[in-house]
């Protein structure tokens, strides 16, 4: 074992559950570790976590997770000698791998070169074929002339993808099965690409329609040895990014498993590879399989190989960066059961899955058997717009594939996250769906089945308006009283009371209740339901509906309740007491922020002629663009900001003159 690969404390050169996680392992292996945080993580669980913490910058990335000579300094300053890169950030950059090294520090990850050359599609893609790893038909090229890419899109047929060659997660992706739609389709995954990696090189390859993503875990040590543990499935994918993974896949059988698992490791024998990372590979309908590209990192979805393996895979990475062989070879590698992983959004699917920000009012992750929570949030902590809006991983394991996705189903009826808004209904929503639990989804399943949204927008039933009633008709104790133990009640004649309560989005509902001396009646246009807290405790709430016991999860913020019963989270107001509101049509003058973030461009001027639907700027929030577009055809009458300014959710960024407000003016 090499002497010069021995270390004795790690930095963390991220945050989140990755961070947390980390920190976990390399706790139990005995070794001390130092969290790094932003401005905007100050009081970040992983911070917490961490023997040591050093704050590295601003909350902007670009000035604190991506800054290399702070994350140094930092390591100088508490004696760290390795970094740990989690995934995402620096952790795919070779410069950081080359600098880590130039400081003396050991780098828990594969060798600049095996980075820098699977860190392009183009150049990985070309050692993978003389490796004798499949490869999809395409094209690489620095050239910007569209005329080139059109030329090379037809030679390849149509559809094609357009990929950004520096890195993934759906950032610089587009696909094009129309060649009048190319020329702005590279230049939008282009400025993608350079916003997201610092580097606009693009490649194009054939799309393969309805493919399976399944994905190999290699390991090699430093030895000369190299494995795999087996596949994982990714196939469920919104925008190119991950959103149900699964080991082992439904769709390999024992052959197409040896053979992926042979494939995977002489892609990372080709680059003599070190470490953990993953060989991805798009399959289509016959099982023929093609190299996509090599994550040279741990991946977001290693605790589903971790589950059917027994392996601690952040234990592998500290013992093989340290010098020491694999601990097990290839026929030593086992797969028991089954395990699911999905990832926890602070997002809105109704809504073109924006991201969102706000305060974590309550965080009650789901346990029991088989479930795991990776986590890096805490109540009372603010969501921002400045990294990506991933929460939580939830992991099920279990016997089989019916049984871990039916767990991860009840895992996540049974987290409790108030307070922003997030997508686990949208993630029940797909576990439950009949071609999901047959195990024949592709990467084409949301869109051919229209799962788009979470369907939290549905309309609130009486008997849980009747529930909320109840809920605020107790707000002014603490805790909850059980009916019988009210004092005060009188055998007078009782009176009805008005409440005005408006589930998230929706009009307000006039309810009336009747307090009794067994609880109260609550009811609306044409119902009625009768109720009783039996129990309240610890925001868990046992009541009695109609005489039917029930329990539910909530949370009292003034005039704002959180609720989770029956699986489904929910924001709903009291509004008795608020002022009429008016109920004038949108202002379609306004373009406004749709959430927290940086304006990155302002694409139109004042005076400029637009149309409804028209991009006027573009937002960047969370990782991600989102374009912001005119309302109305019209005239740019005034622009409020900048590229480079900072917006505020809602915030007024521009105005626009409506044509038809100048053809009715005197």
């Amino acid at each position: 074992m090499p002497s010069n690969n021995l270390f004795n404390k790690i930095l963390i050169a991220n945050r989140g559950e990755i961070a947390v996680r980390v920190i976990k392992t390399a706790r139990a292996m005995g070794y001390p570790t130092v969290a790094v945080y932003s401005d905007a993580d100050a009081d970040a669980p992983h911070v917490a976590a961490a023997d040591e913490a050093v704050c590295i910058g601003p909350a902007a990335a670009a000035e604190s997770y991506l800054n290399i000579e702070a994350l140094l300094a930092a390591a100088r300053q508490t004696g760290a000698d390795a970094v740990h890169p989690g995934y995402g950030f620096l952790s795919e950059r070779s410069d950081f791998v080359s600098a880590c090294q130039q400081a003396g520090l050991v780098f828990i990850g594969p060798p600049a070169d095996a980075m820098e050359l699977m860190g392009s599609k183009r150049q990985s893609k070309d050692a993978m074929a003389a490796a004798g790893v499949p490869t999809v038909p395409g094209f690489a090229s620095d050239a910007t002339d569209p005329k080139v890419w059109q030329q090379a899109a037809e030679e390849i047929g149509y559809p094609v993808m357009i990929k950004a060659s520096a890195g993934g997660g759906g950032r610089g992706m587009r696909l094009v099965d129309d060649p009048k739609l190319l020329a702005d389709a590279l230049e939008r995954a282009r400025s993608e690409a350079k916003q997201a990696f610092g580097d606009g090189e693009l490649i194009l390859e054939k799309a393969i329609v309805q493919p399976r993503h399944i994905e190999i875990q290699v390991f090699a040590d430093n030895h000369g040895n190299v494995i795999h543990l087996g596949e994982r499935d990714c196939s469920v994918q919104r925008r190119h990014q991950k959103v149900v993974e699964e080991a082992p896949s439904p769709f390999v059988d024992e052959p197409m498993r040896q053979a992926m698992g042979e494939a995977a490791v002489k892609a990372a024998q080709a680059c003599d590879y070190r470490g953990a990372g993953t060989v991805e590979f798009i399959v289509d309908r016959e099982r023929n399989f093609y190299f996509l590209e090599m994550n040279t990192r741990l991946q977001v979805e290693h605790p589903v190989t971790e589950e059917v393996t027994g392996l601690d895979l952040v234990a592998l990475q500290l013992q093989v960066a340290t010098g020491l062989p694999l601990p097990l070879t290839q026929d030593q590698v086992t797969i028991t059961g089954h395990a699911m992983e999905v990832r926890l959004y602070a997002e809105d699917p109704d809504r073109d899955y924006q991201p969102q920000t706000g305060l974590i009012q309550r965080w009650r992750p789901a346990r029991g058997d088989g479930v795991r929570v990776d986590s890096g949030i805490r109540e009372g902590q603010a969501v921002t717009p400045h990294y990506d809006p991933m929460l939580a991983k939830v992991i099920t394991h279990g016997p089989d594939r019916d049984s871990a996705r039916r767990r991860l189903i009840g895992a996540l009826e049974q987290s409790v996250l108030f307070g922003v808004t997030h997508n686990a209904g949208f993630l029940t929503r797909i576990l439950a769906h009949p071609v999901f639990a047959a195990g024949d989804a592709t990467t084409a399943f949301l869109t051919e089945q229209n799962l788009t949204g979470s369907g939290s927008d549905a309309a609130v039933d009486n008997a849980t308006l009747a529930l909320a009633a109840l809920a605020f008709f107790h707000r002014d104790q603490q805790p909850f009283q059980p009916f019988g133990d009210r004092a005060g009640w009188s055998n007078s004649l009782p009176n009805p009371s008005p409440l005005w309560l408006a589930p998230a989005d929706q009009d307000s509902i006039a309810l009336q209740l009747v307090s009794t001396r067994d609880g109260l009646e609550v009811s609306g246009d044409g119902w009625q339901h009768r109720l009783c807290v039996l129990n309240a405790e610890d925001g868990v709430l046992l009541f009695s509906v109609d005489g039917l016991r029930r329990r539910c999860h909530y949370h009292l913020n003034g005039a704002t309740l959180f609720l989770l019963v029956e699986g489904r989270s929910l924001v709903i107001h009291d509004r008795t007491l608020a002022p009429a509101s008016n109920a004038a049509a949108q202002d379609e003058t306004a373009v406004r922020a749709s959430m927290d973030g940086a304006i990155i461009a302002v694409t139109v001027s004042v005076g400029e002629q637009v149309t409804r639907g028209q991009t006027v700027a573009v937002l960047e929030a969370m990782k991600m663009e989102h374009p912001l577009t005119a309302q109305a055809d019209g005239t740019v009458a005034e622009i409020l900001v900048s590229t480079g300014n900072q917006v505020g959710a809602d915030e007024l960024l521009m105005t626009i003159e409506p044509d038809d407000a100048k053809e009715t003016a005197p």
